[in-house]
């Protein structure tokens, strides 16, 4: 079974055009460069208009040092 939809793939090919003809910006309203980031955008506009996506995973955490105990 296929995890993405047709319209998933159409998203993120549209994302990529627009990164090559230098028109796609991020959420702050930057250019985006990275193919990377014009996938997830493409594929975060693909969920937007309900389409086949997998759900995004959840971050992980850091946890921070524990403090030394003072002797």
């Amino acid at each position: 079974m296929a995890k993405y939809g047709k319209s998933a793939s159409k998203n993120v090919e549209s994302a990529m055009r627009r990164r090559k003809k230098g028109t796609l910006k991020s959420g702050s309203g930057r250019k985006v460069k990275s193919r990377k980031q014009a996938i997830a955008i493409g594929l975060s506009e693909a969920r937007e208009k309900g389409g086949k996506v997998p759900r995004k995973r959840k971050a992980s955490r850091k946890r921070g040092r524990k403090s030394a105990k003072k002797r």
